[in-house]
């Protein structure tokens, strides 16, 4: 199998958006400097006891050793050698991770990482089986496979957290089964009886309508239909680390973690309940005994909240991306350690093209050719390395600046 499918296997349906998509996935791979990278689409973000230590032995034998969770709460492997896809996606279809070769980099799904485990929301339980519905909807039919592998759903259980992604389409369950459609960006929404049937038919009809312009519902929001509902203003908060209702809470450092952390996890979550990986590149373990947070303290996990790692983000820069200017990652460590700083979430970037930043309000940081651009708020700061540590922590404490 080549790591890109063969032109003649791929989907008729699909737009042509005057360039091809070069999302990668479990089949496709992407190359990159340090090897090729594979985008392991994860509904909902669960993931097996089974699944994670196959995930964790590819880091292994045809990676890394690392795996790093994405702003969408899925997994991608790096170091991959050219001609590994078809091992890889043997190893994935026997967990269960590649249920579908033709549809699997459309399967972005992120779901409330609590969802029936802390009593809030009014989704509940439901938010798991609205997962597992709209994931087989989506594989079964033909159309979907035209969706840009970017295209997300974002399933609410009414506490307004992954609402805030801003997805292409997301439900916000209202309680008794039903939910709040909104597509896109609108500033309201439409009451639906069947969400899942619901959300396929406004992906459907997005891609109908769009007639392969555009990428996503926003791009031609003037051009949707409005429902009328309006719509509260979204939390985007995630699960605070640590022992939370029904589980617990931890997080990778810039979201990734190597293959012995990745088991730690597997047998911290035993063999009953599936870990959710979280858009916010955390993992909750339903049910995980709290006795065990000081074994993955001591493995370098975050395990408590608050402190300088909190809500710190980088895109991959140098070495694996001939893009990047710098190093952020490394130069993000440096500057936590230099001058530790709570507040807003901050995310550094090594070119404009900003992979992976979060939703909301959050300090840029952006790679240049003399140090950093650092912005918050419209705000602008152009920095030299050795003082950018200080602009950042000054920039994360930026009182909020209403619009006049």
């Amino acid at each position: 199998m080549p790591p890109t499918p063969d032109a003649a296997q791929a989907p008729s349906v699909g737009p042509d958006r005057g360039r091809a998509d070069a999302c990668p996935g479990a089949l496709r791979l992407h190359p990159a400097e340090d090897g090729h990278l594979a985008r392991l689409r994860l509904p909902g973000g669960h993931l097996t006891h089974r699944q994670i230590l196959a995930v964790a032995d590819a880091a292994d034998t045809l990676g890394n050793g690392e795996a790093e969770i994405t702003s969408r709460g899925n997994l991608q492997l790096r170091g991959l050698a050219a001609g590994c896809a078809a091992d890889l996606a043997e190893r994935l279809r026997a967990v269960g991770l590649l249920p579908s070769d033709t549809h699997e980099r459309v399967r972005n799904i992120a779901a409330s990482p609590l969802a029936g485990l802390d009593g809030r929301g009014a989704g509940g339980d439901q938010i798991a089986d609205w997962v597992r519905q709209l994931d087989q909807a989506l594989c079964a039919a033909p159309w979907a496979a035209g969706l840009s592998g970017k295209f997300l759903f974002a399933l609410d259980d009414g506490r307004g957290d992954v609402a805030a992604l801003n997805a292409d389409v997301t439900l916000l369950a209202v309680g008794d089964g039903r939910a709040l459609l909104r597509l896109g960006r609108a500033r309201r929404a439409t009451a639906v009886d069947a969400p899942v049937p619901a959300a396929l038919d406004a992906a459907r009809r997005f891609l109908d309508l769009a007639a392969g312009r555009a990428w996503h519902p926003r791009e031609i929001q003037h051009e949707l239909p409005e429902g009328d509902v309006p719509l509260p203003p979204f939390t985007g908060e995630p699960p605070a680390l640590g022992a939370v209702p029904g589980g617990l809470s931890v997080a990778p450092r810039l979201g990734r973690a190597d293959s012995a952390q990745w088991r730690l996890l597997a047998e911290t979550l035993g063999t009953g309940p599936t870990a959710r990986l979280t858009p916010w590149r955390g993992i909750v373990l339903p049910h995980a005994d709290p006795a065990r947070l000081p074994d993955l303290a001591a493995a370098g996990l975050r395990t408590t909240p608050g402190g300088p790692w909190e809500g710190v983000t980088a895109c991959t820069g140098l070495p694996g991306c001939n893009k990047s200017l710098a190093d952020v990652r490394a130069q993000a460590a440096r500057a936590v350690a230099a001058v530790p700083a709570e507040g807003l979430p901050v995310h550094w970037s090594g070119c404009a093209r900003r992979c992976g930043h979060p939703a909301g309000r959050w300090v840029d940081v952006l790679a240049t050719a003399a140090g950093h651009r650092v912005t918050v708020d419209g705000t602008v700061r152009d920095t030299e390395e050795h003082d950018t540590a200080e602009a950042v922590a000054e920039a994360r404490n930026t009182p909020w600046r209403r619009p006049k």
